[in-house]
């Protein structure tokens, strides 16, 4: 969380990833913890639910293997990791002042949580420079299924890169007797290391993504929405096949801003950390941390809500997925959704459609493969 008054000979800082927090014991009455430990265990329930049907409905309905639905999954696995083993055992951490979970693991929690937000803010770049290729180019060569998978495999290697000198420089400390888990950096002029590592890392995993995105899909967006040849209209299933482009698009970007949102308040906690610690010693700090920390977290739990509110495939898949509730009654034409496979006829007339929408200056869908996938 920070350092504050540390009792060690280490220069010992916190980063925003290096769940230290130093001496500033978590005292509270039972009832606010207990409050916490409630929001906290309800964020990881709904996020590993979500993103664990997110990842069922992509990977077991043959419909759904598109290009953009795999960097989904991508992202649906980071968010669920990152529920798992960060939002749970930080919150364990920062509640107790203690850490509980031995040196191997200290490791992991230093490195782990960069990789997670590197890979998730990523597959959400990633899924955007395949809507823009989709939409904006759609004649160019598009990402065969090799080739997305080296994308994805580049992803993680490079998330392991950046996260690695958290994980190295990360070390067990005790405290005035209590076991601290913290990252170490060797000691230079002013921390200047410490700073340049953080302004990197967020940078990298914040700022350059969102501009790179926000380019994207306002390009996408005036593709989409512009009308360039006068009295040209789509009509059937051409428009559906319009507004089912629109829908996701509008799904992609509602995913990027919630991300966005929960992660700035997390980020601008650090920086100001970073040029003035003594906050760190703040009485309510311990309040702030964990608000902002459950704010940063529940980006994970967004992503499948949003796809189930505003994508008719994800719904149906939803429906089928907790059909066992006896609120939720599935119905033939959900299964038809994520089952049925479209006839050559089918594709070939979509391909028709996208020629033609083309020529009309009205949209440039994705090639038909990915509308089939994406519809909705």
């Amino acid at each position: 969380m920070g350092a504050c008054d540390m009792v060690t000979d280490a220069n010992v800082s916190s980063g925003f990833e290096s769940n230290t927090t130093g001496t500033t014991t978590f005292s509270m009455p039972g009832w606010q913890l207990a409050l916490w430990a409630a929001a906290y265990l309800t964020l990881v329930l709904v996020a590993v639910i979500g993103n664990a049907t997110v990842i069922w409905i992509i990977l077991a309905h043959r419909r759904m293997r598109a290009v953009t639905n795999y960097f989904i999954v991508n992202l649906a696995l980071a968010d669920l990791c990152m529920a798992v083993f960060n939002a749970t055992f930080n919150f364990v951490y920062a509640s107790h002042n203690i850490w509980y979970f031995g040196r191997a693991f200290c490791y992991f929690q230093n490195l782990f949580p960069v990789m997670a937000m590197f890979v998730s803010i990523y597959s959400m770049t990633a899924i955007a420079a395949d809507r823009y290729m989709a939409i904006v180019h759609p004649f160019r060569p598009r990402l065969s299924a090799p080739g997305t998978r080296a994308v994805i495999a580049g992803i993680w290697l490079v998330a392991l890169a950046l996260a690695f000198p958290q994980c190295f420089y990360s070390t067990i400390t005790t405290d005035q007797g209590a076991t601290k888990c913290v990252v170490a950096w060797p000691e230079d002029s002013g921390g200047k290391m410490l700073l340049l590592y953080h302004l990197a890392v967020i940078a990298l995993i914040y700022f350059l993504p969102l501009v790179v995105m926000f380019v994207a899909y306002s390009v996408i967006g005036l593709t989409l929405w512009r009308r360039t040849v006068p009295g040209h209209q789509a009509h059937g299933a051409n428009l559906r096949h319009l507004q089912a482009k629109k829908k996701f698009v509008k799904a992609m970007v509602l995913v990027v801003v919630t991300f966005a949102v929960c992660w700035l308040p997390y980020h601008l906690y650090f920086l100001l950390g970073t040029f003035q610690e003594d906050i760190y010693c703040l009485k309510f700090i311990q309040q702030v941390y964990l608000a902002l920390f459950w704010l940063a977290m529940s980006s994970t739990m967004y992503n499948p809500i949003i796809y189930c509110c505003l994508n008719h495939r994800f719904r149906s898949g939803f429906r089928l997925a907790f059909r066992c509730c006896p609120w939720v009654t599935p119905t033939e034409e959900d299964k038809i959704e994520l089952t049925h496979i479209p006839s050559l006829s089918t594709r070939v007339n979509r391909c028709h459609t996208k020629e033609t929408l083309f020529m009309a200056g009205d949209v440039v869908p994705s090639e038909a493969a990915n509308g089939q996938a994406q519809d909705g």
